[in-house]
């Protein structure tokens, strides 16, 4: 059986930086997998290549064992992976109400019964019809990313592309999000791959992670064995020790 998502030595170029070198991963249907590093490892870059956002100048990415060519993405590419972005401020039109920004990709995908599917997501990420005619700037920033997050299952994907989903967002609000997350990958079965810096949130979400640094994946592991600091790399423990609250320094 091949996996959900299969990267194989994935090369990103902008101009001259080599953002991603080489990189590759493979996440099993069903799994959580993490992506960890500093700022400008590569972990998003990652993301937004699978998603055909960054130019691909190397190796290949298969989804369910369908290789991608090139960073075209097909209407199809979509309705099996979705991808839900750090910033529920910037992500969201300002200007359409809830209602519209659930709309469209259902009728970018031809999808009838709009209106059940649109009270359906809107329940499910446990918001309500109440906001439907809403803007989003009526709304709490764990309420946009709510939307943000009904917006990507409203197409039902297989697959969630997860870039720091909490990391704009209070405190107060950030478990609420990833409880919603976990609960509705169980219920969906889906397939997640989440970037965080913070590896509490990986070791809590994800069964197991690469540690990516200056664009290249320098350490797997699962996040048992995260959890005991039983990591290879000095680079890794550095993270674990930067990670608030995750271990003492």
């Amino acid at each position: 059986m091949s996996a959900a998502l299969h990267v194989d030595n994935l090369n990103v170029v902008y101009d001259d930086f080599h953002a991603l070198k080489d990189v590759s991963i493979s996440v099993e249907r069903g799994e959580s997998f993490g992506l960890v590093g500093e700022s400008g490892s590569g972990k998003s870059t990652l993301l937004r290549a699978v998603a055909g956002l960054a130019p691909i100048s190397g190796g290949a990415i298969r989804i369910d064992g369908e290789e991608l060519k090139g960073s075209k993405r097909s209407k199809a590419f979509y309705r099996r992976v979705q991808m839900v972005f750090q910033d529920p401020y910037g992500s969201l039109h300002p200007r359409q109400t809830i209602d519209r920004l659930l709309l469209e990709p259902l009728a970018i995908h031809a999808v009838t019964d709009s209106d059940k599917r649109i009270a359906r997501a809107l329940d499910e990420v446990g918001l309500g019809n109440g906001f439907r005619f809403r803007y989003p700037h009526q709304l709490s920033g764990g309420q946009r990313q709510r939307v943000a997050i009904a917006r990507a299952l409203i197409v039902q994907p297989s697959i969630l592309l997860l870039d720091e989903p909490t990391s704009a967002l209070d405190a107060s609000v950030q478990a609420e999000v990833l409880n919603l997350l976990e609960q509705i990958r169980r219920d969906r079965k889906l397939t997640f791959v989440m970037v965080s810096h913070d590896l509490g949130v990986i070791t809590h979400m994800c069964e197991r992670l690469a540690v990516m640094r200056s664009g290249a994946v320098v350490e797997r592991l699962s996040s048992e064995e995260l959890a005991r600091g039983t990591v290879q790399e000095d680079y890794t423990r550095n993270l674990m020790i930067a990670s608030k609250g995750f271990v003492k320094a």
